[in-house]
């Protein structure tokens, strides 16, 4: 089962927060807000945080911009993931993406059915890894954001999280663009 090794050092990553909205502002964000007090309540820290409108190039161009920055190890962005005509966040990333975590989005849909039943059918939350950066797109709830942070990112995010974590394999996730 899986536990905190308090033995171990907690080791601070750091989180961009990625909005897509056609209509938030950072006054009435309340899912980056809901990731950005998580972030820092873990001990995070938050590299960057921006609201881009619903438009896949664009996504994908900021996605690209962070992944290029030593600066941030982790993105997440809310919003976006749902299935009408704008909701483009989960191309966008795969646009970007070397390898696809593809149990995250199975993970993600048993959490949310514990919390709101069937209705998880409807997100496509994802996850994946490009230059080295982890990308997670999540719905645009807080109430999703919570879950995924909870239940999911705020554990495999900790260093010491065991049996395993994303942090611990962050050294080797561009070794293949190191190697000679």
């Amino acid at each position: 089962m899986s536990r905190i090794d308090e033995t171990l050092d907690f080791i601070p990553v750091r989180i961009a927060v990625l909005t897509v909205s056609d209509t938030r502002t950072m006054e009435d964000d309340k899912s980056g807000q809901t990731l950005v007090d998580r972030i820092a309540a873990a001990g995070h820290h938050l590299a960057d945080r921006k609201i881009i409108r619903d438009e896949r190039a664009l996504i994908a161009d900021q996605l690209r911009a962070w992944c290029a920055d030593e600066g941030v190890d982790v993105v997440i962005s809310t919003g976006g993931t749902g299935l009408t005509g704008r909701d483009v966040t989960v191309e966008a990333h795969r646009d970007v993406y070397e390898k696809e975590i593809d149990a995250f989005g199975t993970i993600f849909t048993i959490v949310s059915m514990q919390k709101i039943g069937t209705s998880a059918v409807q997100s496509r939350a994802t996850a994946g890894v490009a230059q080295g950066t982890y990308l997670f797109a999540l719905p645009g709830s807080p109430g999703a954001c919570r879950d995924a942070w909870d239940e999911i990112l705020g554990r495999q995010l900790d260093f010491r999280h065991r049996p395993c974590n994303f942090v611990e394999i962050m050294p080797r996730l561009d070794e293949h663009l190191r190697r000679k």
